[in-house]
């Protein structure tokens, strides 16, 4: 075990370098902390220390956004399916098998990091969207029940939907705003969301905060496409880390 001033700075560390992600590009601090976080510690513990960090920005992405109410009108049954399927879904990462989290988080980023490489562009008929949004909300809410990391599919599909930039960054806010209220009700359902883990997550807040401000100037004075797939290759080789850990 490492002693509390260790596991402070790497707390410290990961949220830092995984606000800047998101300062950077506009996605991946919880995708990022996950996945690092991992490495170190259960994907259960992992889950409830993002929580919160995980909130503060994404409702600041959601709220930045011109369109608020139209996009819930719009998504509201994704939504709904998202915290149905987090819920059904959290009893696998909040359960004793520790080795299947860990592979099912190893799988989820390392299929994230493949998406991010291979750009598909699918554009979705509107006439779909009446089934495919809840279809795609109850997956996106089993994987992030089980692995904590809420991006497949969830995604690629707003992606997919012919959103306007500004839109498209508040639709993300949306989803990843209900992923980690469900997920924080699904780990406090099976008894997996101590206090303690609560006020540390709570702490991981301000460097979570202080690399977004970093990574949103970095933004102003260098192309994000030259890190977009650095970031990727990274979460390739996180999710086959992880992948194999689960394995062994």
């Amino acid at each position: 075990m490492m002693d509390t001033i260790s596991f402070a700075l790497m707390l410290f560390g990961i949220f830092l370098l995984a606000g800047m992600v998101k300062g950077l590009l506009g996605l991946g601090l919880p995708t990022v902390a996950m996945g690092l976080l991992g490495l170190a510690m259960p994907p259960v513990q992992a889950a409830a220390l993002l929580l919160a960090p995980s909130l503060v920005t994404n409702v600041w992405q959601l709220l930045a956004g011109p369109r608020f109410t139209a996009l819930v009108r719009r998504l509201w049954p994704m939504m709904l399916a998202i915290v149905i399927g987090t819920l059904a879904g959290s009893g696998i990462i909040a359960g004793t098998v520790a080795s299947a989290a860990t592979m099912g988080l190893g799988i989820a980023l390392f299929l994230y990091g493949l998406i991010g490489l291979l750009k598909p562009q699918p554009r979705l008929p509107p006439t779909i969207e009446s089934w495919a949004g809840p279809l795609v909300g109850a997956v996106t809410g089993l994987v992030a029940g089980a692995t904590g990391v809420f991006v497949i599919p969830a995604v690629p599909y707003l992606g997919s939907l012919g959103l306007g930039r500004d839109d498209l960054v508040q639709a993300l806010g949306l989803s990843f705003t209900v992923s980690t209220l469900a997920l924080a009700a699904g780990l406090a359902l099976h008894g997996a969301l101590p206090l303690d883990a609560s006020g540390t997550s709570l702490l991981a807040v301000l460097p979570a905060l202080a690399g977004m401000w970093f990574g949103g100037w970095l933004r102003l004075r260098v192309r994000p496409e030259i890190f977009r797939g650095g970031f990727f290759i990274g979460l390739l080789v996180l999710g086959g880390e992880l992948i194999w850990r689960g394995l062994a």
